[in-house]
């Protein structure tokens, strides 16, 4: 059995069997003799030794195994025998000769950044190799695209930091897709890469030509070999679509989110908005640095995989950083879920505070208006709204809680007394906060003569935040009551008030109305043919106040009403 001895080629050791120890040992004096006395020797068997190294690692299955002259033989193959070179052959006596020369064959290209002919990282200059565009037309679109996008410059960034560069030799042959053999190294190194631009270009394409045209190859290879060249096209479509996105979604975060939290562009003088949103106590830049990292960090990994589709040998992140990204996330995460649960609680339970008054008329007559009063006292041209709520201004500057989510029903008193029932709701972590809430709602009302005035606002101070405050108010009449509306009730009418006529609660306030014996206002004004909606398309109406359904088709009618006193349904044919 052959002995093993260790070898050091390029600073990495490899273990080797002792024939092709010594096969290899004399094939690398051969070269040596060969460039002995040449101007850079020493540059051009270091390179040579680090391509010999690599092609070793290449064929290499686990770090134990062993060299043999089987290895030997395919790097002596790929590297050129010292014969083509004009060296000592009479050491290698043992090797046949070769009937030809070995023919070099295109490499394919890989990303490397050109230290050579750099602006500031080299980036643009090695592109122009890999892809065989001018550099200045590269330097030109990253220029714009950072001026008008920011994509650019991130992108520059990301290259700069994940490109390796080219500085040895074989790693600039590799850049321009030519083999790296000793024939190469050599001319590279004397000629100081003068003229290796005008060499490659294009030389991506003219080797997918020559292999469609190659003589040796069947009619299945070349259908196999055009089926490849589509599929890495389309692979690099798909690059580029995920570098986008990728870049796109970063760009997007980092100024909407990081700028919002950190310089706080969205500010309203003297009071901070999201205090009024938020229940969890987090602070504006902690939540949009969370937000940041869970929606960024898949992004960034988005990205990068489009970089690791279109360059071949980018270099990888390393597993730290990967891990530490992925601990990132993960806390993240977390955190935003803690936060959510605990913003969610602020309303899991809603408190009213209810107030019950009682009116008389003040003048003899059986006739009672209803009518709604706005507010002019409030700066809209301030506002921010969330949900059915809104900060504003009053007129003395003081921001404070507005919403015109106001209703009112009508129903039947059980006497001869007009009763007003004021419920005021609004959220909270317990029922005692939330009745808490609901009861600091500001909601006035007048009683004057005989017609009654509500307001169609409620506010409330800021330091109660937002939490869904709302007003609903119910009307008692006695029977036989004559009810008129002023026009600025319509869009405040409870679905709950009911009618003779079956219209709209936008549409009652047309008519002049009596509270039935029913608890149902009859119509004294409206025109026989009004007891179906006069709307041939009918409606569907879905809202806070339940479901309201009216469906005609000539003389056919459906209607369905579904609310807080229970299910109604109605046909007509």
């Amino acid at each position: 059995m052959n002995k093993t001895v260790n070898i050091n080629l390029a600073n990495t050791f490899f273990h080797i069997d002792e024939e092709a120890y010594n096969k290899l040992r004399r094939y690398l004096e051969a070269i040596k003799r060969s460039f002995s006395g040449t101007a850079g020797s020493d540059e051009i068997i270091a390179d040579i030794e680090a391509r010999i190294a690599e092609l070793f690692s290449e064929k290499m299955e686990h770090d134990r195994q062993v060299i043999t002259q089987k290895e030997v033989d395919a790097v002596i193959n790929v590297m050129g025998q010292p014969e083509d070179y004009m060296v000592d052959e009479d050491i290698f006596e043992d090797e046949p000769r070769p009937k030809s020369k070995p023919t070099s064959s295109q490499r394919v290209k890989k990303l490397y950044r050109d230290n050579e002919q750099k602006y500031i990282g080299g980036v643009c200059s090695g592109l122009e190799h890999y892809l065989g565009f001018d550099a200045l037309w590269i330097r030109l679109i990253f220029i714009l695209l950072a001026v008008f996008t920011g994509f650019g410059l991130i992108a520059y960034i990301l290259l700069w930091i994940l490109v390796p560069e080219a500085t040895t030799t074989s790693q600039k042959l590799d850049m321009r897709g030519e083999p790296i053999n000793i024939s190469n190294i050599e001319r590279k190194v004397k000629e100081g890469f003068d003229d290796v631009a005008d060499k490659v270009k294009n030389v991506d394409y003219e080797r997918v030509g020559n292999k469609v045209k190659s003589s040796s190859k069947t009619f299945f290879d070349t259908i196999g070999d055009i089926f490849m060249f589509l599929f890495k096209v389309f692979g690099k479509f798909i690059g580029i679509l995920l570098i986008i996105i990728g870049a796109a979604t970063l760009i997007g975060l980092f100024v909407g989110l990081v700028t919002v939290g950190v310089i706080d562009i969205v500010h309203f003088p003297g009071v901070d908005f999201y205090d009024i949103v938020n229940t969890t106590g987090a602070p504006v830049w902690l939540v949009s640095f969370l937000l940041f990292f869970a929606i960024g960090i898949p992004f960034f990994f988005v990205l990068y995989l489009g970089l690791k589709i279109l360059v071949n040998n980018l270099k990888s992140i390393g597993n730290i950083a990967k891990f530490t990204l992925l601990g990132v996330w993960l806390l993240s995460i977390a955190v935003l879920i803690a936060l959510g649960v605990r913003q969610a609680a602020a309303h899991a339970f809603t408190g009213t505070t209810t107030i019950n008054e009682e009116f008389s008329l003040q003048q003899p007559t059986d006739t009672i208006a209803i009518r709604m009063r706005s507010t002019e006292n409030i700066e809209y041209d301030q506002r921010f709204n969330f949900d059915d709520l809104a900060m504003v201004y009053d007129e003395n500057g003081q921001a404070l809680l507005y919403s015109e989510d106001v209703r009112f029903n009508i129903k039947k008193s059980t006497d001869s007394i007009i009763r007003l029932k004021v419920k005021k709701d609004a959220d909270g972590s317990s029922f005692e906060e939330a009745r808490e809430r609901s009861s600091m709602i500001a909601y006035g009302y007048t009683f004057l003569g005989n017609e009654l005035v509500l307001n169609d606002f409620l506010t409330s101070n800021i330091s109660e935040k937002m939490r869904n405050q709302e007003v609903r108010n119910i009307v008692y009449i006695p029977e036989g009551m004559v009810v008129r509306f002023d026009d600025s009730a319509k869009g405040n009418i409870g679905r709950s008030t009911k009618n003779d006529k079956d219209l709209y609660r936008n549409d009652i306030v047309d008519y002049l109305w009596v509270m039935g014996s029913d608890g149902e206002l009859k119509c004294q004004d409206c025109p026989d043919d009004l007891d179906w909606n006069d709307d041939d398309s009918g409606r569907i109406i879905i809202n806070e106040d339940g479901v309201d359904i009216n469906i005609e088709d000539g003389n056919d009618s459906f209607k369905v009403k579904v609310d807080e006193n229970g299910v109604e349904i109605k046909a007509k044919d």
